[in-house]
């Protein structure tokens, strides 16, 4: 059956256009009862909007959870908002039997990426016996909308007219006992209509009460609260939103800004907005105070206000951490608002603002603890999240006791203008805290780390073994596995995705070759392995394990360079003279065999040794003499050589604590690989951008606005230094020449603190940017090619490669310059949140490690000063720790703060950036909600 609607449009050139749209309906659709006889799960219909797998069907008898309400047995269709809201209360186990209409999936599909996701995939668990029921297209459920009803309103009849449908439908089947249809809806007006209709309907919360055996569920039940309407009760904190139709015209107009919300990790009553687009004399607004943050939350997209320049601050130099119990203690929030407020100089004041609404939330399940309420037998608690960022979360659960010293997961449900924080619910309980596997899990959820084991959607699409090259796959390689190549990776290297080979050619130049292992040959576009591969976007490293970008048959076995096998590569191959200069380059997909899979030690041990003179170390020794000259060339060029302590653990063969911690070592041999990986990704991207200079992926580092240096400077002139930040070359040439005689570790201790002044370097696609350059390296252009294994954005440059030197064929999304800039928006986020992993993971290990020491006394540098604290770096351990002056139930010190020097004098004792100072470490086991380290100066005496 075909049903047309017809109208006119006018089109933008003014002309009347007529427009005929058809819809299909259809009475072969299934209702998805496994029991009825009338249609069958044999008709089932893909479920709407789902490009993989169908919709499984529904039990013939439904079994689960037993309800006192609806004892009979029983099938479930929730409305559109009880989904939105209530995504943590399906995804239950318990919860089986429901049926989702296209309807209600379409309008969950637009208003919300991550919880359509979420059903999704819930849809397509066997054991959950959820439907997805096209009722938009079913001869019998399908409805117009009527004369003055509103999209909304014909939404609710749709999914009424299904509920009653599938309640009439099902009477007809004859076996068993009858199966009723339930309406879960948390909406007033709906529920009364459906009621009026003879449709049994109840609220989430009536439903999930009912069920006999499972009363935990209660606390698992979104406390959802409309932040428009008036409050009932409590004193009003907050100012009201504006409501959204009014903020973007007043973004349009100019009146607003539209930026990301940025919460401080040292400083819950300070964040910073970060303006969209290319207003640069507002791109960083600092919000102060607990009514200009105005119920934002970190990564929100808020609309902000600018305050008159008389009212402008400067960024607050005083440490604070929401630590209080007492969640209606507003004068004491106060209290500490005045701490804020700090007189400056005009040159240190920045644009200021406040939070006047909400343009998106980025809500999402936060990982923490209950810090329980010292109110007997109260339901109502405080959650701590494990991010600072974070505000507390207000639950009612009835499991404290059982909750408390775990690690446990909330959702927010709302935040109302008469509450201090957030509303929120209890997810899941993931453990004992401190126990490692638990936090291990935490900091994995914590940064939005996909870490599911592979499906068996992604691993069909794997190579099958035994694997061997074919014929076929040497079409258009090149074979080199003459060539003596070899790896140099650090020890326990599995994934090795890189190697090199360099050799004297007749006219007594250089070949120097970059072999990749090519990953793209076997992930192809569109399969389920490359949309695994491109949603998890990095491989993640850990202190005690990995988490691979793809299976681990690709990542450790089949793309892996490993020795004396062959492997098929990506090579950049140079002609080069012994001044390291390019004669000639070229590309080539290859097979190569390499000859051995050294580590930095050993590849340095070859080039340091007088006795050995076989083909891989002359070959070595060839690769690091041509390093040398392109390492200086790069810092002749402005390229900046910055520092950073890394740590490396050694753990215990069988509890696997840490028993040791110290700062990694560079060799030589370190620098030698970095050289030819950074010209392997020059050369690539200038050769995918002259080919596709509208689809060419790139790598570009911003260069920092001037106020980002102000504390580095002022650091250095307090030691009679002087830093000029005018370029990335005058910067390289300030550091070079900052050096002291009696302080040898200044010049490291600036370059750890001109690495803090950086902007992050982020991918994007050529044809939406115009400014590609690398501000650290140097570079016009850059990309990443070296690990595909580990990086997504590689395997893409690998394509764009390939086709460019003809080696493969193209396809429409490799150049559509829009999906590839949102594919570059999820590649820089899925790599910042595993930096930020991979330094909990550090953060989590060091404190196993204090854990078993007691106090240790160690030399530190002071590499900022705050109002109230310093931060120190101990470089024996490459640790940074805050210590503060201040503590509870123990009165204050003097204290007096000067920003220009900059300094803290405590009592009598002046203490500046980059004094040598000693501290105690020790963990601080008296707060558990955020264990960590904790740093006392024993010298000098404060």
């Amino acid at each position: 059956m075909l049903t047309s609607r017809t109208f006119l449009k006018r089109t933008r050139a003014g002309a009347v256009v007529k427009v005929v749209r058809e819809h299909y309906l259809r009475d072969d659709i299934s209702c998805g009862a496994a029991a009825c006889r009338l249609c069958g799960p044999r008709h089932a219909a893909p479920a709407a909007g789902h490009s993989h797998g169908v919709s499984l069907g529904l039990e013939a008898q439904p079994s689960g959870a037993a309800s006192s309400l609806c004892p009979a047995p029983h099938y479930l269709l929730p409305d559109t908002n009880l989904l939105l809201h209530q995504i943590d209360i399906l995804e239950d186990p318990v919860i089986k039997n429901v049926i989702v209409l296209q309807t209600v999936l379409q309008e969950v599909r637009n208003r919300s990426a991550p919880v359509y996701k979420r059903i999704r995939d819930v849809i397509q668990n066997p054991e959950k016996h959820f439907y997805s029921f096209t009722n938009e297209h079913h001869r019998e459920t399908y409805i117009e909308q009527q004369q003055g009803e509103t999209s909304n309103d014909r939404n609710d009849r749709a999914i009424r007219v299904a509920v009653k449908w599938y309640n009439e439908h099902l009477k007809k089947i004859e076996d068993g006992e009858k199966i009723q249809v339930i309406f879960l809806t948390n909406d007033r007006t709906n529920k009364e209509k459906a009621l009026e209709e003879g449709i049994t309907a109840y609220t989430c919360e009536e439903y999930i009460k009912s069920l006999i055996a499972n009363p935990e569920l209660v606390d698992r039940l979104a406390c959802v609260s409309d932040e428009g309407k008036e409050i009932e009760s409590g004193k009003i904190i907050f100012p009201e939103h504006i409501p959204l139709s009014k903020l973007q015209q007043g973004i349009k107009s100019g009146i607003y800004l539209q930026g990301t919300y940025r919460a401080s990790r040292d400083n819950y009553l300070e964040a910073t907005v970060w303006v969209h687009g290319d207003a640069e004399e507002n791109k960083e607004i600092i919000i102060q105070g607990l009514k200009h943050i105005n119920r934002a939350v970190h990564e929100d997209i808020v609309a902000v206000e600018l305050l008159a320049k008389d009212e402008w601050v400067a960024p607050s130099s005083v440490v604070l951490q929401d630590d209080g119990q007492n969640e209606d203690d507003i004068e004491n929030e106060e209290e500490k608002e005045n701490i804020l407020k700090t007189s400056a100089d005009k040159d240190m004041l920045r644009p200021t603002g406040k939070v006047v609404g909400i343009i998106k939330r980025n809500w999402r399940p936060f990982c923490g603890m209950l810090s329980k309420s010292q109110i007997k037998e109260a339901r109502r608690h405080l959650f701590t999240p494990a991010d600072r960022r974070i505000p507390r979360i207000r639950i009612e659960t009835r499991q404290a006791d059982t909750l408390e010293g775990q690690r446990i997961v909330v959702a927010i449900d709302g935040w109302p203008r008469n509450s201090r924080y957030p509303n929120g619910h209890f997810v899941k309980n993931l453990g004992s805290a401190g126990d490692k596997e638990t936090e291990t899990e935490v900091l994995l959820l914590e940064h939005d780390v996909p870490h599911q084991p592979f499906s068996q959607s992604v691993l069909s699409f794997l190579p099958k073994m035994p694997w061997s090259i074919t014929e076929q796959d040497m079409k258009y390689r090149e074979d080199l596995r003459h060539l003596s190549v070899c790896s140099v990776d650090p020890p326990g290297c599995t994934d090795i995705d890189d190697a090199l080979h360099c050799r004297e050619v007749k006219n007594g130049n250089l070949e120097v070759g970059v072999h990749i292992a090519d990953v793209s040959h076997f992930i192809r576009p569109g399969t389920a392995l490359d949309e695994e591969s491109v949603k998890r976007g990095t491989t993640v490293y850990l202190c005690e394990k990995r988490i691979d970008m793809v299976p681990e048959l690709l990542s450790s076995n089949l793309c892996s360079l490993r020795s004396n096998v062959d492997r098929l590569a990506f090579s950049c191959i140079w002609e080069m003279n012994h001044k390291a200069e390019i004669l000639k380059t070229r590309f080539t997909k290859s097979i190569i065999n390499s000859k051995a899979s050294l580590t930095y030690a050993e590849a340095q041990m070859r080039i340091d040794s007088a006795t050995m003179n076989d083909e891989i170390t002359t070959s070595l020794r060839g690769l690091n003499k041509l390093a040398k000259i392109l390492k200086k060339r790069r810092i002749d060029n402005g390229a900046l050589t910055l520092s950073s302590p890394e740590v490396r653990f050694h753990m215990d063969s069988e509890t696997h604590d840490p028993i040791d911690l110290q700062t990694k070592e560079l060799k030589e041999t370190n620098s030698m690989v970095e050289e030819f990986m950074l010209l392997a990704n020059i050369s690539v991207a200038q050769k995918i951008y002259d080919e596709f200079p509208e689809f060419a992926l790139l790598r570009k580092h911003p260069a920092p606005p001037p106020s980002n240096y102000d504390i580095l400077v002022k650091a250095a002139k307090s030691k009679n230094l002087e830093i000029k930040t005018d370029s990335a070359k005058a910067l390289a040439e300030s550091l070079d020449k900052a050096e002291s005689p009696t302080f040898p570790y200044l010049n490291t201790l600036l370059r750890i603190l001109t690495t803090r002044c950086m902007m992050q370097a982020v991918y994007f696609c050529s044809g939406m940017d115009s400014d590609f350059r690398h501000y650290g390296l140097a570079s016009p252009i850059y990309t990443h090619f070296t690990s595909p294994i580990r990086r997504y954005a590689d395997i893409i440059v690998h394509r764009l490669l390939a086709v460019a030197i003809g080696a493969d064929s193209t396809y429409p999304e490799l150049t559509d310059k829009h999906k590839l800039a949102d594919m570059c928006k999820n590649l820089n986020y899925r790599h910042k949140m595993a930096q930020y992993a991979q330094r909990a993971s550090v953060a989590f290990h060091t404190q196993l490690f204090f854990k078993s020491k007691g106090v240790v006394n160690e030399d530190a540098y002071i590499l900022f000063v705050r109002k109230n604290a310093v931060v120190v770096l101990i470089p024996k351990y490459g640790l940074e720790g805050t210590v503060f002056f201040e503590e509870k139930d123990k009165p204050a010190p003097k204290l007096d703060y000067n920003s220009e020097v900059p300094s803290l004098t405590v009592e009598d004792t002046t203490l500046r950036v980059f004094d040598k100072v000693k501290v105690n470490i020790m963990l601080d086991a008296s707060n558990i909600q955020h264990q960590k380290i904790r740093m006392v100066l024993v010298e000098p005496k404060v």
